[in-house]
C-alpha cells in the first residue's frame, strides 16, 4: 500500500490527456465489462493518442477500431449496454457527434426510464470538444447545450489534470449514460499528479470553487467550466490590480447541476458572471443565469452577465481568437456589474 508520503514523492507533472488514458487504462484493468470503441481508437491511440496503447495491452476486441459511422458506433453501444458491458464511445471531435444524436436522443437518453430501470444504459461518450487548437469547422464546436437540454444524460466538463482522471472514472462506472466533454486546447495542460495513487475529487454532480475570494466589497463570482476556467482564474488574477475580488467556480459537472455551491458564492459576493465558448442566445449560460437569479434574487447587486462565444458558426483559425471568450472580455462584463450602486448606497448611509 503506498503512503502519503510515497504518494507525494509519486507525484510528477502530468498532462490531461496522459490522465484520461490512465483513467480508461485502470477502468479497463479493473472491470472486464469496460470496452472502448471509436474511430481510430485502437492502431493509432486516437486522433489525441488518449487511448495509446490500449488495443495491444487488452486485445482489439476491448479497444476498438470502428467504420467512419457514428449512428453505428454508438448504436452498436447501446447494444453492447443492453447485454452488460459498459461501452466507452469516442467521438473523433465534436462535431462529429452530430450523427449519432437519433441514437442518443431516441435510445440512450431514454432506454432507463423506458424499461422502469430495468436496463440501465452504462455508456460514456468521450467528446473532444471546444476551440483554441486552430482547428476548423466540425472540429472546434460546443455543443453542451444540446446535451444539457436532453434528459436523462449525464454531462460533466473537466478543468484540471485530477478532474480528467477522477470524473472519467466516475462516468465509467455510473449506469446512467455520461457526455463527457473533454477540452482539447486543455490536453496539454499540465499539473503535478500521481498516476499510481490520484487524489480523490469531488463526485459527478458537485462543484468547486477553485479561486476563492475575501468576500470584499467590490467582490463578484465568475462561474465556468471546462476550458474556460483557466481564463476565469488569470481574469481573477488581473482584476485585483482593479480593486475586484473574484471568486472563481468550476461547474465541472453541467447535469446534474449543484445549486449549492454556486449559490453560495453568488450570495458571497452580490455579482455573477457567467463564462463559456458556446454560444449567447441560447447557450448554457442563460440557464445558468436563470438559476442564479431565482435563487439569490435578493442577494444579487446587479445582473448576472454572460461571457460566450459569438451567434456564429464556429470561425475559420486565424479568427477564433476573437470569437473565444478572453480575459479581457471577462473583465469587461465584471466592469458592467453596477459597481456605482454600492457607493450610492454607501452615501446614503
Amino acid at each position: 500500500m503506498t503512503t502519503a508520503v510515497g504518494a507525494e514523492t509519486a507525484r510528477k507533472p502530468a498532462t490531461m490527456a496522459q490522465a484520461l488514458g490512465r483513467a480508461l487504462r485502470d477502468a479497463m484493468a479493473a472491470d472486464p465489462s469496460v470496452h472502448v470503441l471509436g474511430e481510430d481508437v485502437g492502431t493509432l491511440g486516437g486522433v489525441f493518442r488518449i487511448t495509446d496503447g490500449l488495443a495491444e495491452e487488452f486485445g482489439e476486441d476491448r479497444c476498438t477500431d470502428t467504420p467512419l459511422a457514428e449512428a453505428g458506433i454508438l448504436g452498436t453501444a447501446v447494444g453492447m449496454a443492453m447485454y452488460g458491458l459498459r461501452p466507452v464511445v469516442e467521438m473523433q471531435f465534436d462535431a462529429f457527434a452530430y450523427p449519432s444524436f437519433e441514437q442518443l436522443i431516441s435510445h440512450v437518453s431514454r432506454m432507463r426510464n423506458r424499461t422502469r430501470g430495468a436496463m440501465p444504459m452504462p455508456i460514456t461518450v468521450r467528446v473532444p470538444y471546444g476551440g483554441g487548437i486552430g482547428g476548423v469547422e466540425h472540429h472546434s464546436d460546443s455543443s453542451e447545450i444540446y446535451y444539457m437540454a436532453t434528459p436523462g444524460l449525464q454531462v460533466v466538463a473537466p478543468a484540471t489534470v485530477a478532474d480528467a482522471y477522477g470524473l472519467l472514472r466516475a462516468a465509467i462506472a455510473s449506469d446512467d449514460p455520461v457526455i463527457f466533454l473533454e477540452p482539447k486546447r486543455l490536453y496539454w495542460s499540465k499539473a503535478d499528479w500521481s498516476a499510481d495513487a490520484p487524489e480523490q475529487v469531488p463526485p459527478i454532480g458537485r462543484a468547486v470553487v477553485r479561486g476563492p475570494g475575501s468576500g470584499g466589497r467590490r467582490s463578484a463570482t465568475l462561474i465556468s467550466y471546462g476550458p474556460s476556467v483557466p481564463v476565469c482564474l488569470e481574469a481573477a488574477e488581473a482584476a485585483r490590480a482593479e480593486g475586484w475580488d473574484l471568486e472563481v467556480v468550476d461547474l465541472r459537472s453541467l447535469v446534474p447541476f449543484d445549486d449549492e455551491t454556486v449559490c453560495a458564492s453568488v450570495r458571497r459576493t452580490g455579482r455573477a458572471v457567467v463564462v463559456h465558448e458556446s454560444t449567447g442566445f441560447g447557450g448554457p449560460g442563460g440557464e445558468i443565469a436563470a438559476r442564479v437569479t431565482e435563487r439569490c434574487f435578493h442577494h444579487l447587486e446587479a445582473p448576472v452577465l454572460r461571457v460566450a462565444g459569438f451567434d456564429i458558426p464556429y470561425p475559420p483559425p486565424m479568427l477564433e481568437r476573437h470569437h473565444l471568450p478572453g480575459v479581457d472580455r471577462v473583465l469587461d462584463a465584471v466592469a458592467r456589474l453596477q459597481w456605482e450602486s454600492e457607493w450610492t448606497e454607501g452615501s446614503a448611509v
